[in-house]
């Protein structure tokens, strides 16, 4: 099964996992991402700063050196055209040949940074994806489900409105459950 995501203004052909799967099942955010890797207000005050805060929470489950070494293969990733899709949202993403499956966290700044989004603003809400290196569908099928579940008004809207990490992460588990 063959279908168009638009990422950022770009159409993206995303074809369905060979169990069949999609992103029903197998692309749950919340299989990827911990409580732990949820911060609830970024300390960064611009693309690379906040690159590092979000590396940082997954040197350790990704088995990487230094939050340096996860940062360099994302911005590495942004030369390509930057992960800012607009709407106060950014997906930075990289890939890690040691991975056998994805890695999320999830960042929040309610001041709003300048991360080069396509529409020119700030973005506040931030998931970054580390992902295998041979997994080029599933990770298409993983941006795209945060794509479509950041397009939602009301869940960016109580993701700005929630106080503490575990709210965020039961916001954010809610908003799974429910696609």
């Amino acid at each position: 099964m063959e279908f168009r995501v638009t990422i950022g203004g770009f159409g993206l052909l995303r074809t369905e996992s060979p169990q069949g799967r999609g992103d029903k099942e197998g692309m749950k955010l919340l299989n990827f991402l911990k409580e732990e890797w949820v911060i609830p207000e970024l300390s960064g005050t611009d693309k690379p700063s906040v690159l590092k805060d979000l590396s940082g929470v997954l040197v350790k489950p990704c088995g990487a050196t230094s939050s340096e070494e996860l940062v360099q293969i994302l911005l590495e990733r942004e030369k390509l055209g930057s992960t800012g899709i607009g709407e106060g949202v950014a997906i930075p993403h990289g890939r890690l040949k040691r991975l056998k499956h994805f890695f999320i966290s999830f960042g929040r700044s309610t001041r709003g940074i300048d991360f080069d989004s396509i529409d020119h603003k700030p973005c506040q809400l931030f998931f970054m994806v580390m992902a295998p290196e041979n997994s080029a569908v599933e990770n298409l099928n993983l941006l795209g489900r945060i794509a479509r579940l950041l397009k939602d008004p009301s869940f960016k809207k109580k993701l700005m409105g929630a106080k503490t990490q575990k709210e965020i992460f039961q916001v954010i588990s809610d908003e799974d459950e429910r696609y």
